[in-house]
């Protein structure tokens, strides 16, 4: 038997935003700390297999790409830099869309710049970031 999805009634649309804009923003603070426990293993497990970032060095495509790629800022003691999330949104008309943003600091607490994240709720209730990209700092939205 298939089961189909079917679209949230208006009414109960903002209840369940609201919720997952919750739980979107308490995977990116659990992400950023990833980075602050220097848990490379943990920062890949909110990788989509098929995310794409967006860096200095240009496209990154693939988790397998893109955890490789920053391998090298997990090494040592402290954090090259850190993030937080001042922005987590989601799609009343489809609430497994999110994104995020918010500032990246260096390792004296000084703002560097900004990110942006788009993520997607997976059926067990866990999101994973699908694109992402740092740009300088900007102001608030």
């Amino acid at each position: 038997m298939m089961v189909v999805a079917l679209p949230l009634a208006s009414a109960d649309a903002p209840t369940m935003r609201v919720k997952r804009e919750g739980e979107l923003r308490a995977a990116e603070t659990a992400f950023a700390k990833t980075m602050a426990d220097r848990d490379q293993a943990a920062f890949a497990r909110f990788i989509s297999d098929d995310a794409v970032f967006f860096g200095r060095a240009g496209e990154i495509r693939g988790k397998a790409a893109i955890v490789d790629a920053w391998a090298s800022l997990f090494e040592g003691e402290q954090a090259p830099f850190s993030w937080r999330p001042d922005v987590a949104v989601v799609l009343e008309s489809s609430p497994d869309l999110g994104f995020t943003s918010g500032p990246v600091f260096d390792p004296e607490g000084q703002q560097t710049g900004t990110f942006n994240s788009v993520w997607r709720r997976k059926d067990n209730g866990g999101w994973k970031i699908v694109f992402d990209k740092g740009c300088p700092p900007c102001g608030s939205p």
